[in-house]
């Protein structure tokens, strides 16, 4: 099989510049979804521990729906939905024109997965923190805020870590799922590239080296975090 290498150089005659820019989408679109993903997966897991039967009942019932839904299907409702409500509200209220852009959309829609299974995480390590530090805090009198930010945050972290980091590695192959609805990440560049020169093997297996890279360099980087969160313990 001959393969015209040139198709992936940088310029007017190859994709390189295409699927660069696919790459940074790729990685950009995973990045802002993340801390949206953690902080709604980390209130998610405060509320099934709450007391209040609303609260308890209403955080369940969001990740039953989230974790069970197809996030494709998911894409779709916030994508389709979410701009057709938006729609006929401004038609309806004489407003100016809204519309979720493909990238918002994915961020959304990728985020409520992401919380979802973020909170069942989180929920199992602070189940994993011994309760008798959460009295031990409280008889050194520290408030409530302090006791979660001075003493169940930093073993929430180190104990999460492991299962976000699994999370991570699954958004980063979800991005792959905004190709449908235009936003041209690397299968979106991958996907034009190899149907207008008819080489499919070959920017698909970019694709794939691409996803590999990020995905080793993600390895790596939680490595480096999982050692920072247990320098006290190679301290010792």
């Amino acid at each position: 099989m001959d393969i015209d290498w040139t198709l992936i150089g940088f310029g007017p005659t190859g994709w390189g510049d295409d699927i660069a820019w696919g790459v940074l989408v790729t990685a950009s679109l995973a990045l802002a979804t993340l801390p949206i993903g953690l902080v709604a997966g980390f209130l998610l897991a405060l509320a099934k521990q709450s007391e209040d039967r609303f609260l308890n009942l209403s955080a369940n019932i969001y990740t039953t729906i989230f974790r069970g839904l197809p996030e494709l299907l998911t894409l779709f409702l916030v994508y389709f939905g979410v701009n057709g409500a938006l729609k006929s509200l401004t038609d309806a209220t004489g407003l100016p024109s809204l519309a979720l852009s493909s990238f918002v959309s994915g961020m959304v829609a990728l985020g409520f997965v992401f919380a979802a299974f973020a909170s069942e995480v989180f929920l199992s390590a602070f189940r994993a923190i011994p309760q008798g530090q959460r009295e031990g805090a409280a008889a050194l009198g520290l408030r409530r805020s302090q006791t979660m930010v001075l003493v169940i945050l930093p073993q929430l972290i180190r104990i999460a870590l492991p299962g976000l980091g699994n999370l991570w590695m699954n958004l980063l192959k979800d991005t792959a799922l905004v190709s449908v609805i235009g936003l041209a990440d690397i299968l979106r560049q991958s996907q034009i590239a190899a149907r207008v020169t008819r080489e499919p093997f070959l920017f698909f297996g970019v694709a794939i080296v691409l996803y590999l890279v990020l995905t080793i360099l993600s390895s790596a980087a939680i490595g480096r975090i999982d050692r920072w969160t247990k320098r006290g313990e190679l301290a010792k």
